[in-house]
């Protein structure tokens, strides 16, 4: 994937059935590692999904799904919603609409 310029990571790497077993402190330390990942690919774009997980690993109050005012190192910013099956706020329709707004960015 990196050859087609992209990639994939996790802010916390072990999984849970909820996001309610992660500990906002390990958000942080996610974001921390994903700072040097960053660094070293230099992508232009970063996608999170999932606000609440955004929230935490950034210690924001808030945030909109979509590109977000600041940059992450280098790296533009885009927020989306997880698109787990516990998330019913947002259908396939929806996801779909979301994630083809990101690709056209």
């Amino acid at each position: 994937m990196l050859d087609s310029g992209y990639g994939i990571t996790n802010l916390v790497n072990r999984g849970t059935a909820t996001a309610d077993e992660l500990a906002p402190d390990e958000f942080v330390q996610g974001r921390r590692r994903l700072a040097a990942k960053v660094g070293r690919y230099s992508p232009k774009m970063v996608a999170f999904l999932g606000v609440g997980a955004y929230c935490h690993a950034f210690e924001r109050k808030q945030a909109s799904i979509g590109p977000q005012p600041e940059r992450f190192e280098t790296a533009r910013v885009w927020l989306l919603p997880n698109p787990s099956g516990l998330n019913a706020n947002y259908q396939l329709p929806d996801l779909v609409k979301l994630f083809r707004a990101l690709r056209r960015s």
